[in-house]
C-alpha cells in the first residue's frame, strides 16, 4: 500500500529554519511595513469620522465650537444640516473606497503577475499617499468642501490601494514554500492589524490639532515608505542567485515542503500520483488567465467565504471606533486607543490559527471552529457593559475568532490556492489568485458599509450585530464543502496510521 507523503515526512518547520537567509528577513520585513503603512492610512480616515462630521455640519450643532464672524465665511464648510446625513456620507465614502479597491484588486492581480511587482507596489504606494495628503490635508488648508470631489479622490484611492495586497502576497508566496507556510503568513498577515494600530496610534497623537495633521503624517510617512519599497524590495529568490521555489530535486525535503495544501483529489496524496504530476513542471511556466485562475479548485468557495467574512472584519475596522464613541459616549481618541484591541485579538488569532493548520495540514477545520466560536464572541460583544477594561476583554477575543480567520484566508490560503497541483511552480498564478480572493472579499466589504450605516440608522447598533452573526454564519456554510473533504482526509490519514503502525 503506498502510504501518502505527509505521513512519511518529516515536519517542514526545521526545513523553513534552514533556508532562511537574511534576504527572507528583509523581505518579509519590507512586505510587512509596506503593507502595514496602508492599512494605517485607512485606519485614518475610521479614526477621524467624528471630527470630519463635526466640520462638516452646522456650528450651532456643536456647543464646543468657537461663533467666529463673518458666518458666510467660517461656515461654508457645512456640506450637511446634520451628523446623521454627514455619518451616512461617510459610509457611502467607505462603500466607494471599497467598490472601487475591489475592482482595483481583480485587475492589479493580473497586471501584478506581468509587470514588476515591486515597481507596481510602489507606484501605489506613492501615489495612494499624494491622493491622502490631498483629500485630507489640502482640501482643510484651503476649505474647499465638495462632495463630488470627495468622492472621485476616493474612488482613485481605493484603484491605487488596490495594488498592495496581491503584490506583497505574491513576493511572499516567491520567497516562503508551503515549510510553515501557516505559521509565517499567519504572522506576517498580522501586518494589517500592526497598520491599524499604527494609524490609530498616527491619528491618536496629532488630532488635537485638527483632523487634518492626522493625514498629513500617514500620508507622509507612506510615501517614505514607497520610495524605500521602490530601491530596497526584491521579488524573488532568482534576484540574488538563490533557486526559485520548486527547482530542488525531487524527493528533497524542500520540495516536499513546498507542495500545496491545495490538491484536486484525495488520490493526490499517493506518492505515484504525486511524481506523476511533479514531472509535468519542466515547462516554461506563463502568467494564468483570470477565468482559469476562478475556475482552480477551491478559489470561488473560499472567495465568497472571504466575501462574508471580510464584510464582518472591515465594519469592524470602519465602524468600531465610531461605534465606542457613538454608543458609549467616549471621547474620540479614548475610542481610537481602545479599539487597537481587536486588532491584537486579530495578530494572536492569525498566528495561532496559522501554526495549527500546519500541524494538521488542513486549513478548513481549524476556520470553521474558530468561526463558530466567533459567532459567540459577536453576541457576547453586543451586549457588552460601559466598562473599557471588560470591553477591551471582549473585543480582543472577537478580533482572535474573526480577524484570525480573515487573515489566514487573504495570506496563506491564498498563497496555497496558488501553487496548487494545476499551476505548481507558476508563480505568475499568485498575484491573479490573491486578487479574486481579495477583490471578491472586498465587494462584499463594500456592500457591508453601506448596510452597517442604514441598519445602525434605523434599527440601532444591536440589529448590526444579529446581521455581523449571519454574515459569519454564511463564512461557515461557503467553507462547507471543503470542510467535508479535509474531514475526510484526516479520517483516511488516521486510518492509514493505524494500519501501518
Amino acid at each position: 500500500m503506498a502510504v501518502p507523503r505527509n505521513l512519511r515526512r518529516q515536519p517542514a518547520n526545521g526545513s523553513l529554519v534552514s533556508h532562511c537567509t537574511h534576504h527572507h528577513i528583509a523581505v518579509f520585513l519590507l512586505t510587512f511595513f509596506s503593507y502595514s503603512l496602508l492599512h494605517a492610512s485607512r485606519k485614518t480616515f475610521s479614526n477621524v469620522k467624528v471630527s470630519i462630521s463635526s466640520q462638516w455640519t452646522p456650528s450651532d450643532l456643536n456647543t464646543t465650537a468657537l461663533e467666529l464672524q463673518p458666518y458666510e465665511l467660517w461656515n461654508s464648510s457645512h456640506l450637511f444640516p446634520n451628523a446623521e446625513e454627514a455619518t451616512l456620507f461617510l459610509g457611502t465614502l467607505d462603500t466607494i473606497f471599497l467598490f472601487s479597491y475591489a475592482v482595483g484588486l481583480f485587475v492589479s492581480g493580473i497586471v501584478g503577475d506581468r509587470l514588476n511587482l515591486r515597481w507596481v507596489l510602489s507606484f501605489g504606494m506613492c501615489s495612494s499617499a499624494l491622493v491622502e495628503f490631498v483629500f485630507g490635508t489640502l482640501t482643510e488648508w484651503l476649505h474647499f468642501y465638495n462632495k463630488w470631489f470627495y468622492c472621485c479622490l476616493w474612488v482613485v484611492n481605493g484603484l491605487l490601494q488596490s495594488t498592495g495586497w496581491p503584490c506583497v502576497v505574491a513576493i511572499m508566496g516567491n520567497w516562503f514554500g508551503k515549510a510553515g507556510r501557516g505559521f509565517v503568513f499567519g504572522l506576517w498577515s498580522a501586518c494589517a492589524s500592526v497598520g491599524n494600530i499604527l494609524g490609530a496610534f498616527l491619528a491618536s497623537c496629532v488630532l488635537q490639532y485638527g483632523y487634518e495633521y492626522a493625514f498629513l503624517v500617514t500620508a507622509s510617512v507612506q510615501f517614505a515608505g514607497g520610495i524605500i519599497v521602490f530601491f530596497g524590495l526584491l521579488i524573488s529568490p532568482k534576484e540574488v542567485g538563490l533557486p526559485e521555489l520548486g527547482e530542488e530535486q525531487e524527493g528533497s525535503a524542500e520540495e516536499d515542503a513546498n507542495k500545496p495544501l491545495i490538491s484536486n483529489n484525495e488520490e493526490d496524496e499517493d506518492d505515484q500520483n504525486y511524481s506523476i504530476q511533479a514531472s509535468d513542471t519542466s515547462n516554461q511556466p506563463k502568467a494564468i488567465g483570470f477565468f482559469q485562475a476562478c475556475c482552480l479548485p477551491g478559489v470561488l468557495l473560499y472567495s465568497l467565504a472571504y466575501a462574508c467574512l471580510k464584510l464582518v472584519n472591515y465594519s469592524f475596522f470602519f465602524w468600531l471606533p465610531f461605534y465606542l464613541s457613538n454608543n458609549f459616549g467616549w471621547k474620540e481618541a479614548e475610542a481610537d486607543q481602545l479599539s487597537i484591541w481587536y486588532d491584537v485579538g486579530g495578530i494572536i488569532g492569525g498566528t495561532i490559527q496559522g501554526l495549527i493548520s500546519d500541524m494538521l495540514q488542513k486549513r478548513a477545520p481549524v476556520l470553521a471552529i474558530s468561526l463558530l466560536l466567533a459567532i459567540g464572541s459577536l453576541f457576547g460583544y453586543s451586549r457588552s457593559p460601559n466598562s473599557k477594561p471588560i470591553n477591551a476583554f471582549i473585543m480582543a477575543i472577537t478580533g482572535f475568532f474573526i480577524g484570525g480567520p480573515s487573515n489566514m484566508i487573504s495570506s496563506a490560503i491564498s498563497a496555497d490556492l496558488g501553487r496548487q497541483e494545476l499551476v505548481r511552480g507558476n508563480s505568475e498564478a499568485l498575484a491573479t489568485v490573491t486578487g479574486i480572493v481579495d477583490g471578491t472579499g472586498s465587494i462584499g466589504a463594500a456592500v457591508g458599509q453601506y448596510l452597517v450605516s442604514l441598519i445602525q440608522d434605523n434599527l440601532g447598533w444591536m440589529w448590526v450585530f444579529y446581521f455581523f452573526i449571519l454574515m459569519t454564519s454564511s463564512t461557515i456554510l461557503f467553507i462547507s464543502p471543503l470542510l467535508v473533504r479535509e474531514i475526510r482526509l484526516l479520517l483516511h490519514e488516521r486510518r492509514l496510521r493505524t494500519r501501518t503502525g
